[in-house]
């Protein structure tokens, strides 16, 4: 299971594409949750049980390896709340915290339980990730900056905030930041 890489990615995302393509051109085996079909229409306790289950099922050790993107960010993080502190090494790009709103674009989202990820890191109730790192574009108005430093300052996970970038870090930033965290540089 070394060679296993457990990804949630985006919302209507699928474990084989992108960056899960990314992972499987690296030699990794992927699986996870697509967060899309069958999937979407558990309610939310159940898709965090789902989590919960094949995490603690089979990824349950030091040696583990989570990748999660924006709302996959949002799910494994809730996940966290109801369970103890994912023994593995865990890499979070563009997490989605809460709710957040664009003025400029006029759209945003409110998902279930926005407020709840704040208040345990705020309350010291979050589990300490002992292996994870946060990496947030500068422009980000889904993550944002502001709001994912303080959640990773609060939860004692470290943040990298990469200038100039919006909700998609982009190939050039995600790549070498895969062979790092794999261990291939």
């Amino acid at each position: 299971m070394n060679n296993t890489i457990y990804y949630l990615p985006g919302r209507g995302g699928e474990i084989t594409t992108g960056l899960g393509q990314g992972l499987l051109d690296r030699g990794f085996s992927v699986t996870g949750r697509e967060t899309r079909s069958a999937f979407l229409k558990l309610t939310f306790q159940q898709q965090l049980d789902a989590i919960c289950r094949d995490l603690q099922g089979e990824f349950w050790h030091e040696g583990a390896k989570l990748v999660a993107v924006s709302y996959g960010c949002y799910l494994f993080l809730h996940a966290q709340l109801c369970m103890p502190a994912f023994p593995g090494r865990v890499l979070l790009l563009s997490p989605v915290l809460g709710s957040a709103f664009s003025d400029t674009a006029g759209i945003g989202f409110f998902p279930p339980r926005a407020g709840q990820l704040g208040q345990a890191a705020s309350y010291g109730e979050f589990p300490h990730l002992v292996q994870a790192e946060i990496h947030v574009g500068s422009e980000d108005w889904q993550s944002n900056p502001d709001a994912v430093c303080a959640f990773g300052e609060r939860a004692s996970v470290p943040v990298a905030v990469v200038e100039g970038k919006g909700h998609m870090l982009g190939v050039d930033y995600v790549g070498p930041l895969l062979d790092r965290w794999i261990g291939r540089t």
